[in-house]
């Protein structure tokens, strides 16, 4: 029997994990991929603080290693059940085992949102990805089309340009929504965008060879020839676990808490993408911290 059960290893699960050991609770951390969350996946971080800047893996790694000095963390571990007994404590089982705990943290993230395209399915890491991190690489030297105009899909599209591929942008507006000094690494870079066009198909015999694109404003259909596409058009919440467990929602799928990380099931606690919040690396750690200490508190009581 654990006092806490965090279910995610990502900035929120481990710091959760940390500030409830800290504060004498025994803990368990379950993750259904290896530590560190999606930050493995960002080639370079310059906003979290005291690291001004390095790189996103690196950075994971020594989030894992930190959680790992006060908590036991079992990656590649899918949950498949979770319930609460009669007693109140809750029962997870997972390809790994099945434990039992007095609280849930709720830190599962979110995953990559897809365009819904017909060809998307079909290449597949054959050409599409979204990971610029992950495949980046294997596009030296070819023509690779960034889709979305966030923070993520900035960040990508320098990353492909700095790892030697030529990049094209496309956005369905005509100005970004990332950061301003994201924004400014497209723009030293000279990364050209394709403003006000969205993906219909993407298109290739046996790999991604071309997109078609449509101009919003003006219907104006085109192709454009490309060797990859990278997508980073948004996220969608992880929320099963939350479902389960009849966790309240917002209408986008993100766990509803309070200022306290507490949701409406007593001794459940979310802190992290999935709350929908700010998503940055700082905001979801000090969710994970807070979460942890209403625990506390809670399980004082």
């Amino acid at each position: 029997m654990y006092d806490v059960i965090v279910i995610g290893a990502g900035p929120a699960g481990l710091n959760a994990a940390i500030y409830a050991r800290r504060a004498g609770l025994s803990v368990i951390v379950l993750e259904k991929m290896g530590a560190g969350g999606a930050i493995t996946k960002s080639w370079e971080v310059e906003n979290y603080l005291g690291f001004p800047s390095i790189k996103g893996m690196e950075l994971a790694e020594k989030f894992a290693e930190h959680g790992a000095k006060y908590a036991e963390i079992r990656s590649f571990e899918e949950i498949e059940k979770i319930e609460r007994r009669k007693d109140g404590a809750f029962i997870v089982k997972s390809s790994g085992g099945e434990y039992e705990g007095r609280a849930i943290v709720i830190a599962t993230g979110s995953s990559y949102k897809k365009l819904d395209v017909p060809g998307e399915s079909k290449f597949n890491g054959k050409g599409v990805s979204y990971c610029a991190t992950c495949d980046g690489y294997f596009f030296r030297g070819k023509k690779v089309a960034v889709v979305g105009g966030g923070n993520t899909a900035l960040t990508d599209a320098a990353y492909l340009h700095d790892v030697g591929c030529d990049a094209v942008m496309i956005h369905r507006r005509n100005e970004f929504r990332a950061e301003k000094a994201v924004q400014q690494k497209i723009f030293d870079r000279k990364i050209k965008a394709l403003w006000d066009n969205v993906v219909l198909e993407i298109k290739g015999e046996t790999k991604v060879s071309g997109l078609r694109l449509k101009n919003v404003k003006t219907g104006a259909e085109s192709d454009l020839a490309v060797d990859g596409v990278f997508v980073a058009v948004g996220e969608i919440p992880q929320n099963e676990i939350a479902k389960v467990l009849g966790v309240e929602l917002t209408e986008a799928g993100y766990v509803k808490t309070d200022k306290r990380q507490r949701t409406n099931i007593p001794l459940v606690y979310a802190a992290g993408d999935i709350t929908g919040e700010m998503k940055q690396l700082i905001v979801a750690a000090a969710q994970g911290a807070i979460a942890a200490t209403s625990a506390w508190e809670d399980l004082k009581k």
